[in-house]
């Protein structure tokens, strides 16, 4: 995280802990996606082990995964209230779930291949022919499914209202005036779901769709090199309405998921050039 991402974050009075966003709007959508959360887990746990639609192939695969996706932005649209006088694409959690879905879109057609080449990630999905990724960057060994678009959205949804809560905690205590705290905390979190990631979605009865080449590796140095996803994005995204009076319209939302993805792009690629290699390119 660099130290113009830390310092274009908004001001917050220090002294005055705080987990949700004084935005009302904003807090709504915390507390709804933190409701997602457990239920979104549960039922791509089921998926994952159960092999449900496998049946049906990419049709039945898509429509389960559409399943879980569609709630975390159906619901909170149709549930808040009316009394903020905000229009549905004015509201928090419409431009959070754009900003999550651009910045994970391209991070599944571009950034999978580093997870490929440098992490050694496998993906072996057989049943499915509904595959989407980059012509040209990585090695080409792997394809990626169609439905990894919607899994990486609910699993960046998690990901970043925690990052976004966990964050404003530290910065509106005591510690926040302190110059390495918001980004000491950025790391944590970042490494700490990126870790959690790779550990719970490579169990051993899901080997044969998805694993890593060396387990060993990716838990301590592939989880370091996932985290630079998020000592970006993390900061990036917790400024969309933390301010009130400074509402973001959804084309700002959108450039800013552009450019943070940009940025993570261009990071991953220097520590693959300077820090890693890429052991699996072959």
């Amino acid at each position: 995280m660099t130290t113009a991402t830390v310092a274009s974050m908004p001001a917050v009075a220090q002294g005055s802990a705080r987990w949700l966003s004084a935005n009302p709007d904003k807090a709504f959508g915390e507390k709804f996606f933190l409701a997602y959360t457990p239920c979104w887990m549960a039922a791509f746990g089921y998926y994952q082990r159960s092999r449900i639609g496998d049946g049906m192939g990419d049709v039945g695969n898509f429509l389960v995964v559409l399943a879980i996706f569609a709630p975390g932005w159906l619901v909170p649209l149709l549930i808040r209230s009316r009394a903020d006088g905000l229009r549905w694409w004015e509201t928090y959690a419409f431009k959070f779930n754009v900003w999550i879905f651009i910045f994970a879109w391209v991070g599944t057609y571009f950034l999978t291949e580093y997870f490929f080449d440098v992490m050694g990630m496998v993906y072996h999905f057989p049943h499915l022919s509904w595959n989407f990724d980059s012509a040209l960057l990585g090695s080409g060994k792997q394809v990626v499914p169609v439905i990894m678009y919607l899994s990486a959205h609910y699993f960046f949804l998690t990901y970043h209202t925690t990052a976004v809560i966990v964050l404003r905690r530290v910065r509106t205590s005591r510690l926040g005036g302190h110059p390495l705290a918001a980004a000491l905390t950025v790391a944590v979190v970042g490494w700490f779901w990126a870790w959690t990631e790779i550990r719970l979605t490579t169990d051993p009865s899901l080997a044969d769709q998805f694993r890593y080449e060396d387990m060993a590796w990716a838990l301590r140095w592939g989880a370091v090199f996932y985290a630079c996803y998020f000592v970006v994005s993390f900061p990036m995204v917790y400024r969309l309405d933390e301010d009130p009076e400074q509402r973001w319209s959804v084309g700002r939302t959108a450039i800013d998921a552009l450019a943070a993805s940009m940025l993570v792009f261009t990071l991953l690629d220097l520590v693959t050039k300077f820090v890693t290699g890429a052991p699996y390119h072959g």
